[in-house]
């Protein structure tokens, strides 16, 4: 089974609790204003990769806590997302799925691989990004309509110490002089980080 993706992270601390790996899917039928990463959007961006080998990837990472599916839509993939969820639960690692959707909806839905998708994760970060309620006093999320959904008990000691939890980024140089950065930050923070890089 095959998955197409804008990249893979094999190592993060922004995109989830702990080390995580991160896989930034390819497409999203969203495509919300103001979304950071419309690149994302188009379903024939990217590149195909197959699960196993995505799956393999990830458990030679060593001292991860698990993975994190993000997009993207990762509902648009579901299918072959929960069969990368299966193959990583089953050697003991999480799964921390962000969507644009709600979970109401994708309960209520009916879908045998978005409903497949749920079952695998720990915790569901879903809501539409929303411009005009930006919020990043919270890890993870841009708005303030977006919530957190407890599914395990793998993080459910984390319900009352969000607040706690700064969001980050991570700015990485590709040997080709490329500039990648992920995690939340609004635009003023990064185009305040890139005026001091261009300082340096």
């Amino acid at each position: 089974m095959k998955l197409r993706i804008h990249q893979f992270i094999p190592r993060t601390r922004v995109e989830g609790p702990g080390i995580r790996a991160c896989i930034q899917v390819q497409g999203c039928p969203i495509r919300c204003p103001g979304c950071a990463v419309p690149f994302t959007w188009p379903e024939d961006g990217g590149f195909e990769v197959e699960v196993e080998e995505l799956a393999e990837r990830i458990l030679r990472e060593p001292d991860i806590e698990g993975v994190t599916f993000l997009g993207g839509e990762p509902f648009a993939q579901a299918g072959a997302l929960a069969g990368l969820g299966r193959i990583v639960k089953r050697e003991g690692l999480s799964v921390v799925t962000f969507t644009g959707y709600l979970l109401e909806n994708l309960r209520q839905s009916g879908d045998p691989d978005a409903l497949a998708l749920l079952d695998v994760t720990d915790l569901l970060i879903d809501g539409p990004f929303q411009r005009e309620k930006l919020d990043t006093s919270r890890p993870w999320v841009g708005s303030s309509n977006q919530r957190y959904h407890f599914l395990t008990d793998r993080y459910a000691h984390l319900k009352d110490r969000l607040t706690e939890i700064p969001n980050r980024l991570e700015v990485r140089l590709k040997p080709d002089g490329r500039v990648l950065v992920n995690g939340l930050a609004t635009v003023d923070d990064l185009e305040s980080l890139f005026r001091d890089l261009l300082k340096l």
